[in-house]
């Protein structure tokens, strides 16, 4: 796929995407290698010949210019503080420093610039390639409050009876009061056949305590399943998939399905992003380069204006597919930018809720103790210019599910997908000849 490149350009983060805001309860969105210990997060720089080669991200040099006078009084404070505070017991450098460092983030109001400690980060941290042992369930920081964003089909988490919107109030039976969203990923992850008690408030205000046993799960970046439509009858004229998250293998995993959905004779697609939590960013910008026949996908903007623009080459694989996007709260970054392009290439409608709203690329730089800070570099627009941080994509056809829907497992979205698409069907056999 082209990229087309301002002048600054020269590094391009693998795992940019634009992940930031949602983790899964086991797997870090942010393209983590999968290992025991922490990794250095992997870049690619684009050598002056086009090729993309693998680099480290540097560790951050501090510059020392002018450090005293701008953190002289930190130094004065802690001194006081370990002389002097009535309980010194309550004294701990490491706790001080750490405050100082989530104040001075917070200070920027950018909930996608977090701090993670090593050992949140060897905790979080877990395989792009979508195997992990967890509960099964994404979650995303809204404000104070830690939610449940999407659940994995099949998960323990979807078959205890969690679901997106609902509020984590307490895991292991201690509030989350406080807590960052690394440190409830870190407290709920955990070893296969390992139990898990999750208090949950679900959106009808109804607290439930749920003990969820975890297990190894397998996530496929790409998935497809049989569906029905509302009268409880299988949808046999019409092709569905699922696109988990934008994974290394994404593209590779999408292709055959297309072809499936040829071979069986159907013109029509449904691509389900709900619940998908973003990706890598190249990854991105191909699946969404094989719905296009050409045309940007995305437009980077930097911190001093400059802009690159993300584009895809024209004879994409689905082009030729009539297709509906379905995208719910749960989904986020890459699933944004995914829809939004789709949508402003004329290439099919979005259906369901309005999406997370998660527009920053954010840069991942490892310390030199090993932690780790995500800082968000960059902004991205859809094609047509429209900002989506804080805001998301809204669809073209709402469909909200009630509580009573949940409870019956009703997929009314779905549902709509499928008559939207299907009176598409009746009205191009109604026209003349």
């Amino acid at each position: 796929m082209t990229q087309t490149r301002s002048s600054r350009g020269i590094l391009l983060l693998l795992v940019l995407v634009m992940a930031g805001s949602a983790f899964a309860l086991g797997i870090g969105v942010m393209g983590l290698l999968d290992d025991d210990e922490p990794r250095t997060i992997r870049a690619v720089r684009v050598t002056d010949d086009g090729l993309a080669v693998e680099a480290p991200a540097p560790v951050v040099a501090v510059e020392e210019s002018g450090r005293d006078s701008r953190f002289t009084l930190l130094d004065e404070v802690y001194t006081i503080l370990d002389q002097e505070f009535v309980e010194p017991e309550r004294v701990d450098l490491v706790d001080i420093r750490t405050a100082a460092i989530n104040g001075a983030i917070a200070s920027l109001n950018d909930p996608h610039s977090v701090y993670i400690d090593e050992e949140t980060f060897r905790l979080s941290s877990e395989s792009i390639s979508g195997q992990f042992e967890g509960i099964g369930a994404t979650v995303n920081q809204q404000g104070d409050e830690i939610l449940i964003s999407g659940t994995f089909r099949d998960s323990p988490a979807e078959a205890a009876g969690i679901r997106s919107g609902d509020v984590i109030l307490a895991v292991n039976g201690e509030s989350t009061e406080g807590w960052s969203l690394q440190l409830t990923v870190a407290r709920i992850r955990g070893e296969r056949g390992t139990s898990v008690e999750v208090t949950v408030r679900h959106r009808n205000d109804v607290e439930e305590t749920i003990t969820i046993v975890r297990e190894r799960i397998v996530v496929p970046s790409v998935l497809s399943v049989e569906i029905e439509d509302r009268e409880g009858q299988p949808v046999e004229d019409i092709g569905y998939l699922i696109i988990t998250q934008y994974t290394e293998r994404t593209r590779t995993e999408l292709l055959p399905f297309l072809d499936s959905v040829r071979e069986a004779g159907l013109s029509q697609l449904i691509v389900d992003l709900r619940g998908n939590p973003g990706g890598l960013l190249t990854t991105t910008v191909e699946t969404t380069a094989e719905f296009l026949d050409g045309g940007l996908v995305l437009i980077e903007v930097a911190r001093d204006g400059s802009t690159q623009d993300f584009t895809a080459d024209s004879g994409g694989a689905a082009i030729d597919l009539e297709i509906v996007i379905l995208v719910d709260g749960g989904s986020a970054s890459g699933a944004e930018v995914m829809a939004e392009a789709l949508r402003a290439h004329g290439r099919g409608v979005v259906i369901g809720e309005q999406t997370i709203g998660k527009g920053t690329v954010n840069l991942p730089r490892r310390l030199s103790d090993g932690s780790v800070l995500y800082v968000s570099i960059a902004r991205w627009l859809g094609p047509d210019g429209n900002i989506i941080e804080g805001i998301g994509v809204i669809p073209d056809i709402i469909v909200e599910p009630s509580d009573e829907d949940f409870a019956e497992r009703r997929d009314v979205q779905l549902f709509a997908a499928v008559e939207y698409l299907r009176d598409r069907q009746n009205a191009t056999s109604a026209l003349p000849d």
